[in-house]
C-alpha cells in the first residue's frame, strides 16, 4: 500500500512539470542548416548570443560592394518576400551577400514588475492610508461621471519595440564588422519592423557607416513610433530608397505622404520613395524590386 502511494505521487509530479517549447529561432536555424549548403552557414556571436548568417560570393566580373539583408521580425532570411530572391540575384550583379536570422519577440518584456520596496511600512503610514482611503471612497456624484478622453493601450509595447531593437542591433554589428574586413560599398536593405528599428537607429548618427539604406515595407507596430517614423526618415544620415507595396498594411500606406512631406522640409535629396504592384511573394515582383534596388544603387557608386 505504501509503495503504490508512492509510485502515484511521483505519477503527479512528473506529470505537474512543465516543457517549454523549442524557440521559433531554434526551429528556423535548425531548417538552414538542414536544407542550406554547409559552406553559405556562418555561425557568429551577438554577445553570448548565437545566430546564424547566410553568405554568398558575388558571380560577376566587377565586384561592386557588400549587401546585408535583414528580414522582418518572424522573418526568415529565406522568405519568399524577397529576401530569397535577392539573396542570390544580387550575387549576379556583383554584391556579395550576408543574410541573418533576426532574434525571438519577447513578448512579456513590458511585463516585467518594479522591485517592490524592502521596507515595511510604519504605524504611522499605515493610519494615514486608512484615512485617505476613506477620503478616496466614489460618492454618488462620481458615478455620474461626465465623459472623457481616454488614450488607446498599444498592442505592442514601446518595451517589447526596444527590446527586440537592441537585439537585433547586437546582430546587425556583428555582421557589420565582419564586412568591414573587405574595404568596399556596403548597403543595407531591411523588411517591416526591423527596418522601422534600423531607421531609428540611422536617425541618431551612429559610428557604423554605410552607403546606402533600402527599407522595404518599414514600419513600427506601435501607433505613435509609426507615427514619429515619417520624420525618423528624413533624418536618417545614408541614401535611402524607401520601397512599398500597394497591398501593404494600412500602417504603412498612410504614413507615406508624411514621408515625403518631412523629407522635403529637411531636405534629405538623396531620398526615393517607390511602389511594387502585387503581391510580393510573386517572381515578378523579385524581378522588379532587384531592378529598383540595382538602379538607385548604381546612381551612388
Amino acid at each position: 500500500m505504501a509503495f503504490s502511494c508512492v509510485a502515484l505521487l511521483a505519477l503527479c509530479t512528473t506529470a505537474a512539470e512543465h516543457i517549454a517549447p523549442p524557440s521559433l529561432s531554434s526551429i528556423e536555424n535548425s531548417d538552414i542548416k538542414r536544407l542550406l549548403p554547409t559552406d553559405e552557414v556562418k555561425t557568429m556571436l551577438a554577445g553570448e548570443t548565437e545566430f546564424l548568417s547566410l553568405r554568398s560570393e558575388y558571380m560577376s566580373a566587377d565586384f561592386r560592394g557588400i549587401v546585408l539583408l535583414i528580414p522582418d521580425w518572424q522573418s526568415t532570411p529565406t522568405n519568399n518576400a524577397g529576401m530569397s530572391y535577392l539573396r542570390k540575384e544580387l550575387n549576379n550583379l556583383g554584391y556579395t551577400t550576408y543574410a541573418m536570422t533576426t532574434p525571438d519577440i519577447d513578448w512579456q518584456a513590458s511585463k516585467i514588475a518594479e522591485p517592490a520596496a524592502e521596507t515595511a511600512p510604519s504605524a504611522a503610514t499605515e493610519t494615514e492610508s486608512q484615512a485617505n482611503s476613506e477620503l478616496e471612497q466614489p460618492d454618488a456624484s462620481s458615478k455620474n461621471e461626465a465623459p472623457h478622453h481616454v488614450d488607446a493601450i498599444e498592442a505592442i509595447s514601446d518595451e517589447i519595440l526596444d527590446n527586440y531593437k537592441l537585439n537585433l542591433l547586437a546582430r546587425y554589428k556583428a555582421l557589420y564588422q565582419t564586412a568591414m574586413q573587405e574595404p568596399t560599398n556596403i548597403v543595407v536593405i531591411a523588411q517591416g519592423t526591423s527596418a522601422g528599428v534600423l531607421t531609428e537607429y540611422y536617425a541618431d548618427f551612429p559610428q557604423e557607416r554605410i552607403d546606402a539604406f533600402i527599407s522595404v515595407s518599414s514600419y513600427l507596430p506601435n501607433a505613435k513610433r509609426n507615427k514619429s517614423l515619417s520624420q525618423t526618415t528624413s533624418l536618417v544620415t545614408p541614401a535611402l530608397l524607401d520601397i512599398y507595396y500597394a497591398s501593404d498594411n494600412r500602417d504603412i500606406l498612410i504614413n507615406l505622404k508624411n514621408r515625403q512631406r518631412w523629407v522635403n522640409r529637411n531636405a534629405k535629396f538623396d531620398y526615393r520613395q517607390r511602389q511594387l504592384f502585387g503581391l510580393r511573394d510573386q517572381p515578378q515582383q523579385h524581378a522588379r524590386l532587384t531592378k529598383e534596388i540595382d538602379g538607385f544603387l548604381r546612381r551612388l557608386f
